[in-house]
This record gives C-alpha cells, structure tokens and sequence, in this order.
C-alpha cells in the first residue's frame, strides 16, 4: 500500500471556518504535486479522532478489528439527532455539497431521459430500503400494492432484474411477479422471467448459480450462528442459500461488539467465506468474485447487450453491495447508478433518490416517458 502524506493546507484556518482543507501526496517527501481535499470542520475532526484511535488500538489487532466492525455497523444506522446549532450547521453544509455532487434523480429526469433517448434501457433494482422500506423485522419487508404495479409497468417496458442479497425464493414471495429477472443472494443465484413476456423469454428458469458447492457449508454456518446468537437479543440469522445474513437491526447498540466477536469467532473455521456488511446487517459470503457487479454483467451478457453502446443500464440500490454494481456503470462510462439515501454517504453512483417512494416516482415517470416516446414514433 503506498504511503501518503497528509498536512492541513493554509488555504482555511481551522478556527472559525466551517471546512478544512487538506493536502494529500504520495510522496514521502511531498516532491510530487499534492492534491487537495476539502472537509466539513466537524467531519475532519472526526476523522482525526478515529485515525487516533486507531493508532491507539495497533497494539491489540483483535480488540482493534472488532472495534472497527463496531463503528463500521454504527455508520449504517440511521442518524442521531444532533444537540447542537452548530453541528446542525456543518451537516447542512455537507448533505448540500452531497447533493451538489449526486443531485436528485428526479430533478435530472429529463437529462437521464436524453441521455438514453434512442438506446435500451435495462433497470436493475436492489430490494430492502429501494422497492421496500427499511423496518425492524426483515420478514415483514413487503413491497406495496402500487410499488408492485409500478414494477409490473417497468419489466413490461424493459429488461428489469431484481438484484438482492435476499434469496430468490424470499424476494419473489414478496413481489409476487413473473415477469421480471431475480438475481438473489447478490447475484449468486440468477433467474430469468417464468412466463412470456414482450421480449419473447418464456420458462427460462435457473440462469447462473456459481456458488453451488457452498451450499451445504452455508447452512451448517446458520445452524452454529443460530445456537451462538440466541443468547443476544434481537440478532436474526436469514439463510440466503448461497449467503447469510446476520440481522442487527432489533440488537442493542450496547451488544454489537459481542454480536460481531461471536460472528467472526465462527468463520475462523471457514475459510472460504468471508464476512461483509450491508444496511444493518452482517454478511457472510463464499470467497469466490462474484458480487452484484458482476451479476449486472451477466445479465447484460444474457440479453445481448455486452458489447453494445445502445444499452443503458439504470442500477437503483441504498446498500454498501450496490456499490459494486455502481463501480462497474461507472467504469464501463455506460449507464447511470442511482443512490437511496437520506443522508450523505461516498458512492459510485451518479445520482440520488431519497426513499422507496422517490423510487417510486422515479420508476412512474420512467413508464410514462416510454409511452409517450413510443406514441411519438
């Protein structure tokens, strides 16, 4: 890893500015020219507190890694309310720089439309907090009636995949539509449309599963975090098939470095499966590179699109595993990733909705500007 420097630049004075500037150069005697970063006051000096207390912690790796899961699970919760005017200040300024640099999907509709005026588009849509709302018992996560029509709409205007770290057979109890693509346990069970549609696709059934062999391990790893969580209240272990989940969303914010040391405990026996992290919740996946990126390929692949520049992809997600599809839009320069969040996070996307029903908006407006352009032809 190479090393940088980092100075606060004289541009800003820390005391009475409401951002810092900083310096960053790869160099160890800064002789290549540096590049420059400017932060929100509050955010750099927090930043400066966690870089101390990890410089504190390098003499206690285990404590150091469970600590840091527990600051990575703190970060996707939703935020705290905050005491004072002046942090009020710093975070209005930031989600106003955010929104600068992601604005609203539905404030660039029609430059998202001009965009792909002439070319296909193919929408893929991730489940928990896109086409449902985020709540505290993940069974419980059902779609609405008109979020479901409006889905409908979308997959009978275009290709439309569901990409999800749920299993298949979850997501499709809960929107209960045949006509579109699952990609489930993010992207490592793939199928297509189960019954006709306007593309002509019929019973295609199973399309890709590449962890196949990882199965019989996954569900021994659920029976152990079954017997291992029960004495932490709240945790819920979720059988993706291919995947895992381990649900903290009920769990006291007290007990998340004990419900992170007993998860990892387990995988020290299993080596091939690694641990990550969504929207409040643990993730335990096989080691193979294979993630909601490279499900968006393929599925591009599968439809004839992998080497056309008359494609449009449009990836809407709220979680960290959307991230890889986004990067992947963002490097092919094709296509456009759009973030669900009400709060300022770093992505690869290029635009922002706020909620499921900004998502919804999003999607009805969608069908609409297809109707029209196909009465206009």
């Amino acid at each position: 890893m190479t090393n940088q420097n980092v100075i606060v630049s004289d541009r800003n004075p820390i005391l009475g500015s409401k951002t810092i500037t900083v310096s960053v150069s790869k160099s160890p005697l800064f002789s290549s020219p540096p590049t420059y970063f400017t932060f929100p006051r509050r955010k750099f000096l927090e930043l400066l507190e966690a870089a101390d207390k990890n410089n504190n912690n390098k003499n206690n790796l285990g404590a150091g890694k469970i600590s840091s899961w527990v600051d990575s699970m703190r970060d996707s919760s939703p935020t705290r309310l905050r005491s004072s005017s002046r942090d009020s200040d710093s975070d209005n300024d930031e989600k106003t720089s955010w929104i600068v640099r992601f604005p609203s999907a539905l404030n660039m509709f029609d430059k998202i439309m001009n965009a792909a005026k002439g070319k296909q588009i193919v929408m893929f849509l991730d489940y928990d907090g896109t086409l449902s709302p985020i709540v505290e018992d993940p069974d419980k996560a059902y779609i609405t009636h008109e979020m479901r029509e409006v889905v409908k709409d979308v997959a009978l205007n275009f290709p439309t995949a569901i990409v999800t770290g749920r299993s298949i057979d979850k997501v499709r109890a809960f929107v209960k539509l045949n006509e579109i693509y699952y990609a489930g346990s993010h992207g490592m069970d793939i199928e297509g449309p189960t019954n006709e549609n306007s593309y002509g696709e019929s019973n295609q059934g199973v399309l890709f599963q590449p962890a196949r062999e990882f199965v019989p391990m996954i569900e021994k790893v659920v029976k152990i975090l079954e017997k291992k969580t029960k004495c932490i209240p709240g945790a819920m272990v979720e059988n993706n098939k291919f995947c895992l989940s381990v649900h903290f969303r009920r769990v006291d914010e007290k007990i998340w470095a004990a419900l992170a040391e007993q998860v990892k405990s387990v995988l020290v026996d299993y080596p091939k499966l690694k641990l990550t992290q969504g929207r409040k919740v643990l993730e335990i996946r096989p080691t193979i590179k294979w993630d909601k990126g490279q499900a968006l390929n393929f599925l591009l692949r599968s439809l004839g699109f992998e080497h056309s520049e008359n494609v449009v992809p449009v990836y809407i997600g709220d979680d960290r595993t959307d991230e890889d599809a986004f990067k992947v839009l963002r490097e092919k320069g094709q296509g456009f990733g759009i973030l669900v969040s009400k709060v300022p996070k770093e992505t690869n996307a290029s635009y922002s909705l706020q909620d499921p029903s900004q998502v919804n908006e999003f999607l009805k407006r969608l069908v609409d500007w297809k109707r029209k352009t196909v009465g206009e032809e």
